[in-house]
C-alpha cells in the first residue's frame, strides 16, 4: 500500500497596501495619472505598483484586475 500525499494548497501572494490602493483606484475607473495624483506619487510609480499586481497574480487586463479588486472587497 501506497501512501501518496496531496500537494499543499499554493499559496496566494499577498499584495502590499500601497499595491492594494493602487488597485482600489484603477478598479473605481481612475486613469493611472489621477491615481498617481490621489496616492501623491508619479504615474510611472502606479505603473510599476500595476505592473508588480499583475505579475504576482498572473493577470493581464484591467477587467481582471477590477474583478480581483472587488473579490478582494477593495
Amino acid at each position: 500500500m501506497s501512501l501518496t500525499l496531496a500537494a499543499p494548497p499554493a499559496e496566494t501572494p499577498v499584495l502590499a497596501p500601497r499595491e492594494q490602493e493602487a488597485l482600489r483606484h484603477i478598479a473605481a475607473g481612475c486613469t493611472y495619472l489621477q491615481t498617481a495624483r490621489q496616492m501623491g506619487l508619479s504615474r510611472h510609480t502606479v505603473d510599476a505598483y500595476l505592473r508588480r499586481i499583475r505579475a504576482k497574480l498572473g493577470i493581464n487586463s484591467t477587467a481582471e484586475m477590477t474583478r480581483l479588486a472587488i473579490s478582494m472587497g477593495l
